[in-house]
């Protein structure tokens, strides 16, 4: 019986799901509207290094919102002004993310193993619950198109809750959700966040007091000491904490 077995007695009541990264793939379809938005507007050509700069001023912005010094708002209207400077490319920001953000409300990229896991999960009769920052129909609509939405007991988005993950606001909320009509209320203790976040995912999840299950998406990552289980392989999920 693994650790997170005991703390639970051997029963995990509720499990809560990231989305970006974790069940769908942000970064296959940053890659892809790059390429295609580039040579759309007639921009220099995309080139892989292109996309290293995407993720690390994304990343900065998103901890900013993490942190409650930013809202996705304000990240829509500086996102790609910021990350066409650093490409040396004189393009008007907020016209080119109108354009990321319709062709994301149409993408459903599924990682690998991510319908295995949800199916186990399911087979072991908890609650399954989507726990992601961003807008709000377009996660909903991006699980639909992938065929995922008939899996979740709850859907839980920032744009919704008015909070966003590590924010202990955000799984308050949630947690309110999922106990308004049971007699006995499912405690943090008995629940895991799954997510490929160190910052948002496995630190709200830890901190609100959730067993917590981190997806390496990179094999080469240093597993951190306090990250509770980490798997590189989604379809491992259900069987490390069950």
């Amino acid at each position: 019986m693994t650790d997170m077995q005991k703390s639970t007695g051997g029963m995990m009541k509720a499990v809560f799901i990231d989305i970006d990264n974790t069940l769908l793939d942000f970064d296959e379809y940053v890659r892809n509207t790059m390429e295609t938005g580039f040579r759309h507007f007639g921009l220099k050509p995309y080139e892989p290094y292109m996309y290293d700069v995407f993720i690390r001023e994304n990343g900065r912005l998103w901890r900013r919102i993490e942190q409650g010094e930013l809202t996705f708002q304000e990240l829509e209207k500086v996102r790609w002004n910021i990350i066409f400077n650093e490409l040396g490319i004189e393009f008007d920001g907020p016209v080119f993310e109108k354009y990321f953000r319709a062709a994301l409300n149409d993408s459903a990229i599924p990682v690998a193993g991510s319908y295995e896991m949800l199916e186990a999960l399911r087979e072991k009769g908890c609650l399954i619950c989507a726990a992601s920052n961003g807008p709000y129909e377009q996660q909903l609509r991006r699980l639909e198109i992938a065929d995922m939405l008939r899996y979740f007991d709850h859907v839980f988005i920032s744009e919704k809750i008015g909070a966003s993950k590590p924010s202990g606001d955000f799984f308050e909320h949630a947690f309110s959700v999922i106990n308004s009509s049971r007699e006995e209320s499912i405690l943090p203790h008995e629940t895991v966040m799954i997510g490929d976040s160190l910052t948002s995912d496995i630190a709200g999840g830890r901190q609100y007091g959730m067993q917590t299950c981190w997806y390496m998406r990179d094999r080469e990552q240093e597993i951190p000491a306090d990250v509770g289980i980490a798997v590189d392989d989604l379809r491992d999920v259900a069987g490390r904490i069950f």
